[in-house]
């Protein structure tokens, strides 16, 4: 066990009550969103902090001018594998670690993935508010849907999350092809080299790819019509990897399919045009939220935080 003078500041209420408790068992703890005038407990306490724990959404994170309020810090650990909210560069200037939670949510992001394609091509949310509604008995059968099976399904971006979908995907009998800026020689996978490339090939464009600054509005209006009218758009990664508005205006116009989305540009707020669609189906950011994953990750941010305490390797790092 460390000695309580390792000072954590816990940056927001979204972290789990299980993180939370081990780190109040092992190290002197203060809660940022608990403190009535945040600036000015930072003015006062701010240098006494060694850790952050926080995670990579926009909802949380480290910016840069909460990082200058904490001048002695030492670690950034985040409970998640996406860091897009954090400022790697200024933690990296000041040689401050950061860790994230990679491979523990792979599964559980992946399925939900699979389940929103599945979802938006046989319309499952759609046809059971049709029964809800009483529509079944007034109209009689459902209109018809889209095969799963035999069609392309490209990934964006093949890291573990992709590698996972994809392994799905082909238990589905589908046709696995992707685009990542570096090569996978080790996966069998029909490769592009281009986005544009794959969403042609494409019938459903599914994102597992990091959010930040390289990838803002990566997915926009071109690559939405290169998708096409019979074509799907999956997002499990980070709201900002698409243009939303080219988005709503390409599904207004027929120019794709539907999408499955579960991560949003201003989340928690969802875009009007997007929540009164059938072709759209719209899940909270919950892919990696099952029991399990959020106690595996949990678990992670706190063995990386314990290990730098003790001034051991941590397990996940970043920078």
């Amino acid at each position: 066990m460390v000695s309580k003078p390792f000072n954590v500041l816990l940056k927001g209420p979204l972290l789990p009550q299980r993180l939370q408790d081990n780190l109040d068992a092992h190290f002197a703890t203060s809660r940022l969103w608990q403190q009535d005038d945040q600036a000015a407990w930072l003015a006062q306490h701010g240098a006494s902090i060694d850790a952050l724990v926080t995670s990579g959404n926009a909802l949380m994170g480290a910016n840069a001018a909460l990082l200058a309020q904490l001048p002695n810090l030492k670690v950034i650990c985040s409970n998640g594998v996406g860091y897009d909210a954090i400022d790697i560069a200024a933690a990296e200037a000041r040689g401050i670690v950061v860790t994230n939670t990679p491979g523990v949510l792979n599964s559980c992001v992946a399925d939900t993935g699979m389940a929103l394609l599945l979802d938006v091509a046989r319309r499952i949310s759609a046809s059971d508010r049709y029964v809800r509604a009483g529509e079944w008995l007034a109209k009689g059968r459902y209109p018809l849907t889209t095969k799963v099976g035999g069609k392309v399904c490209g990934i964006v971006g093949l890291g573990g999350i992709g590698k996972e979908l994809a392994k799905r995907a082909q238990v589905f009998d589908m046709d696995v092809h992707f685009y990542n800026p570096r090569s996978r020689p080790d996966v069998p996978y029909t490769r592009h080299d281009s986005l544009l490339s794959l969403a042609k090939q494409a019938d459903f464009l599914v994102l597992t790819l990091p959010g930040g600054a390289s990838t803002h509005h990566l997915v926009n209006a071109e690559v939405l019509r290169a998708l096409g009218p019979k074509g799907f758009l999956i997002n499990i990664a980070r709201g900002s990897v698409v243009d939303e508005q080219a988005l709503i205006a390409a599904l207004e116009a027929g120019e794709i399919a539907g999408a499955g989305l579960d991560v949003f540009e201003q989340e928690p707020s969802v875009p009007a045009a997007l929540l009164t669609r059938d072709d759209v189906v719209i899940t909270p950011h919950l892919a990696s939220s099952t029991v399990e994953t959020m106690a595996a990750m949990a678990d992670l941010v706190f063995e990386n935080l314990l290990a730098f305490s003790q001034g051991e390797a941590v397990l996940t790092r970043v920078v």
